[in-house]
């Protein structure tokens, strides 16, 4: 089972910087992509980053120049580097993990607040 565990998330000024932090305490099942989305207060989740295990990655064109994602050394986890952050950047922050066979899983979420 996958069990996917973030951190890194608080407040922030706007253009300062944070990293979020995910990984899986599980029993480190193959996973095929990591990625990050978001929800902002009142609105739909939507896709930040993702990465593939060939280190392949795409972006949302909001967050291009601005945020890197990026696999950790240890199995299963991934970063993501956030800088220049706006007050549009303020969300709930999710990881999120899908297996070479298709199961998807996701974090409890960290809170990212960007505000002055």
């Amino acid at each position: 089972q996958v069990h996917l565990v973030e951190s890194g998330g608080g407040l922030v000024q706007p253009g300062g910087s944070l990293r979020l932090s995910c990984a899986d305490s599980g029993t480190a099942f193959s996973i095929n992509a990591m990625g990050w989305y978001r929800q902002p207060p009142g609105k739909e989740r939507e896709l930040v980053a993702t990465i593939t295990s060939g280190g392949s990655t795409k972006y949302a064109d909001s967050v291009k120049g601005r945020f890197t994602i990026s696999s950790g050394n240890a199995k299963n986890t991934v970063y993501l580097q956030m800088s220049s952050l706006k007050p549009e950047d303020t969300a709930v922050y999710y990881c999120n993990a899908i297996t070479w066979i298709g199961a998807e899983y996701w974090g409890q979420g960290t809170q990212v607040t960007v505000s002055s």
